[in-house]
């Protein structure tokens, strides 16, 4: 890997590199994606079929396109025990640690008939989309479901692509079913997205979609905003290790490589005031490398988006990580709690030599789906709060109206609303 000295102009540079890596950088494709959302909204469920046999070379109609009970059984036949056992563990954890974000709706009253509050009342119908084939993760499926289960949303619809036999990844179906999704459909891409967004013969439109896929999905999501809700447009992973000089360097070379092997345009990135741990990180990075089934992969990844960076202290270390919003950051210092105070911008963050990213990827309990691309600036990880929506309570008597009604109005009149004005005036003649 690249070490390079950290200072104002490289950071410029890597913080450009990264952002070239953005789906907003590739509006190329969004011509075939606005094609494709708009031959859905016309020819609904034909066009589904169609796209799945030109795209995933299934042929699925009205009678196989959503997967029954009988093929959630055969895939519970086809999954390892030990494994099924692994995932059940892991959504009790993530069950637990979502169940603390669930907010309740309030109220606040006075003596004179002022009541004020906030309504908190679950989305209605959410859709799941799941990559298929080499990028289909169960541990997505949990990290999606289970926050909108423990929201209440009541029905949950999950599309994923199908393999050439029409069969959609065992691992996927078990990870569903055990989560609660409601309904499953075989139908991927920008396809899928648009079948949520509007809706077929037979797939329901929902009201938001959440879950990540390659670039045509992310756009097709990025189109549809606005007709329904989003999670996030979600870029390539990333990982940002700060490490000091008691940093174990193959702990940290190990992590930065459990990202990497994500896909070409990830991006691994280690920050620390220790050259002599940049350099031991690097041969340890290729020692590894060299022995794991991605190297190829994995390889593309650090050549492109691969920093060691070495700066003059920890504080100057934190600033930049700040300046990167890194997806994932790790803490590996003689005091990470410390550190982590002084963090401002990150996805999720993990603290100590013990606490490595695929931690979070599979069991901790907090969800993986993160902001990516600098984006952690400004947003969040996927939670219970994406999947409610908040009302005002608004209740006032005539008492309580009575000694602010002129002040209203002169406010409305003030805009020039009268309407409004006379809508406050007209209860006090």
């Amino acid at each position: 890997m690249k070490i390079i000295e950290l200072n104002k102009e490289t950071k410029q540079n890597i913080l450009e590199d990264l952002l070239k890596r953005s789906p907003n950088q590739y509006d190329e494709y969004a011509g075939v994606v606005s094609d494709i959302l708009k031959d859905v909204k016309n020819r609904k469920d034909q066009a589904l079929f169609d796209y799945t046999l030109r795209f995933d070379k299934a042929e699925i109609t009205k009678d196989t396109i959503r997967v029954t009970e009988e093929e959630i059984e055969e895939a519970y036949k086809e999954v390892d025990p030990t494994l099924i056992e692994v995932i059940r563990k892991a959504i009790h954890n993530i069950e637990t640690y979502h169940s603390k974000q669930k907010q309740y709706s309030w109220f606040d009253t006075t003596e004179n008939g002022t009541i004020l509050g906030q309504k908190i009342t679950p989305i209605s119908a959410v859709g799941v989309y799941v990559p298929g084939g080499k990028a289909a993760y169960p541990s997505s499926v949990l990290m999606n479901v289970i926050p909108a289960k423990v929201a209440g949303v009541s029905r949950i619809a999950m599309t994923t692509p199908p393999g050439k036999d029409g069969k959609v990844t065992p691992g996927t179906l078990v990870a569903a079913k055990e989560a609660g999704v409601t309904e499953i459909y075989k139908v991927g891409g920008a396809q899928a997205i648009a079948a949520l967004a509007y809706g077929t013969e037979s797939i329901t439109k929902v009201d938001k979609i959440v879950g990540p896929g390659n670039i045509y999905v992310a756009l097709a999501k990025k189109a549809v905003y606005g007709h329904v809700s989003i999670d996030s447009i979600a870029g390539p992973s990333e990982i940002l290790v700060l490490a000091d000089e008691t940093a174990n360097p193959r702990y940290v070379a190990a992590d930065l490589l459990s990202q990497a092997e994500h896909d070409e345009l990830a991006s691994a990135i280690l920050i620390t005031n220790s050259k002599e741990l940049a350099e031991k990180v690097s041969q340890e990075v290729d020692r590894f490398t060299s022995m794991l089934s991605r190297k190829e992969i994995i390889q593309k990844s650090l050549d492109n988006y691969g920093y060691l960076m070495v700066a003059q202290n920890m504080n100057e270390a934190i600033e930049a990580a700040n300046e990167i919003a890194s997806e994932h950051l790790e803490i590996i210092t003689k005091d990470p709690f410390m550190v982590m105070t002084k963090i401002k911008n990150a996805g999720a963050i993990f603290i100590g030599e013990y606490s490595s990213e695929p931690l979070g990827d599979y069991m901790a309990g907090p969800n993986h789906i993160l902001p990516t691309n600098g984006t952690a600036k400004f947003f969040s990880p996927l939670s219970v709060d994406d999947f409610v929506k908040k009302s005002s309570i608004i209740s006032y008597s005539r008492e309580a109206l009575e000694p602010i009604y002129q002040d209203i109005v002169k406010f409305a009149n003030s805009e020039s609303l009268t309407a409004h004005a006379n809508s406050i005036a007209v209860r006090f003649e």
